[in-house]
């Protein structure tokens, strides 16, 4: 679990791809402090396994689901990504609940400045959307934001200097691709609802004894 405090902005030193899958090696230094095989590190919002570590690098491996829901099958050596290290049992919760399990991307659609801060508006699909509520939370290439403003495809946040001078959105320009998950809690809310509400329907339905067999062999 990860909290989306960006911790560093790490850079993409090789890029190896196969057929359906690609390989990493991101180089970093503070997320390697106390790293081991096997860690999980968030890279652009992306819970990805380190597979093995050198003194200022890591590597990673990326699976077919993971380049198709994210904007890491665009990557290039070179490209810069926010990192940050899974959480601790006794560290501080300075954003939300962030699993590394991105629902899919956006697209920036435009990028204005606000005084000292800058508004990103994001377009996305419907089914990211519908979990997108004003002043709750979202994350944005792992960085945990908050949302000012919902509109009927599109959201938009606004970005404090500190967030441009410390992540990767501050190079981020009009039509760039970003990574995006939902507020974790909304999603499983309406599960569990839905869940209720199917199992209540089954009850209802095999205690009424009404069915399409009893309607039919009874003449309707």
């Amino acid at each position: 679990m990860f909290t989306g405090i960006v911790e560093e902005i790490g850079s993409i030193r090789g890029v190896t791809k196969g057929h359906k899958s690609s390989s990493l090696i991101i180089s970093a230094e503070k997320v390697l402090s106390d790293v081991n095989i096997g860690d999980s590190i968030s890279v652009n919002g992306v819970c990805l396994t380190v597979t093995e570590f050198k003194k200022n690098e890591f590597s990673v491996d990326i699976m077919h689901e993971t380049l198709s829901r994210s904007s890491l099958n665009n990557i290039r050596v070179g490209s810069k990504v926010n990192l940050e290290r899974a959480m601790k049992a006794d560290g501080r919760f300075g954003g939300h609940i962030v699993s590394g399990h991105i629902d899919g991307t956006g697209r920036i659609v435009s990028i204005k400045k606000d005084d000292i801060a800058f508004w990103y508006k994001i377009k996305t699909d419907a089914k990211i959307m519908r979990y997108i509520v004003e002043k709750g939370s979202i994350t944005i290439d792992g960085i945990s934001l908050t949302v000012a403003t919902v509109e009927r495809e599109s959201f938009s946040v606004s970005i404090i200097p500190h967030t441009s001078k410390n992540t990767i959105l501050a190079d981020k320009v009009e039509g760039d691709i970003v990574n995006l998950e939902n507020d974790c809690i909304g999603k499983y809310v309406e599960r569990l609802l839905g869940f209720e509400k199917n199992v209540n329907e089954k009850i209802n339905k095999e205690d009424s004894g009404l069915t399409r067999e009893f309607l039919q062999k009874n003449g309707f």
